[in-house]
């Protein structure tokens, strides 16, 4: 298995199992840099990942809290966290793509509820955003369904073939093809006149 086109590449088609793994390595990876992260910035930091991370970077309110004295641990959550989404956005669009369904189906699941979160606390406490969070709520639920648990169309899709079935591997010489049998007679056919020996 090539593991950068894996975890890193956008083109093709990845089943269930393969989701699964991708993000179990995902989070291993997350724990070692993490762990890593505090070891070099001493021991009593706490340090976590978030996609919340990213959204905060478009919010003007939150840049009003940043502190010279925590801009090196914000630097290195940052660029762990954009290369943990990228790893998310890759094997989430390759199985998007084995569920025959475009790489947009990411702003309804992704999108749509992350901003919602960030935003959330500036909304109003009015009973007109209850359905607004509901719809949110049950475009991430669909999110999760879809990618985690529904299986892949089985046959070859526009974007790819079938993850689960088997590479038929033709042989590059066809004996089949190159020999031909021609069954053995004893007398000739019917209208053939044999010349007499000499």
């Amino acid at each position: 298995m090539n593991w950068t086109r894996y975890l890193f590449g956008f083109e093709g088609r990845i089943n269930r199992a393969k989701y699964w793994l991708a993000s179990l390595i995902t989070l291993a990876l997350m724990i070692l840099f993490a762990g890593l992260a505090v070891g070099i910035a001493g021991g009593d930091a706490s340090f976590g990942f978030g996609v919340d991370d990213i959204f905060q970077a478009i919010d003007p309110e939150s840049w009003k809290t940043l502190s010279l004295a925590r801009l090196p641990m914000l630097v290195v959550r940052a660029a762990g966290t954009m290369l943990f989404l990228w790893i998310f956005l890759a094997i989430s669009i390759k199985r998007l793509h084995d569920r025959d369904r475009s790489a947009y189906w990411m702003v309804p699941f992704f999108a749509v509820p992350g901003l919602y979160e960030q935003f959330a606390d500036r909304l109003p406490d009015s009973y007109l955003v209850l359905p607004l969070a509901l719809i949110v709520f049950a475009l991430c639920l669909w999110g999760v369904v879809e990618l985690y648990f529904l299986s892949g169309s089985r046959k070859t899709n526009r974007f790819g073939p079938n993850p689960l079935q088997p590479a038929t591997i033709e042989p590059r010489w066809k004996q089949h093809r190159e020999i031909e049998m021609v069954p053995h007679t004893a007398s000739p056919p019917p209208g053939w006149r044999v010349k007499p020996e000499p």
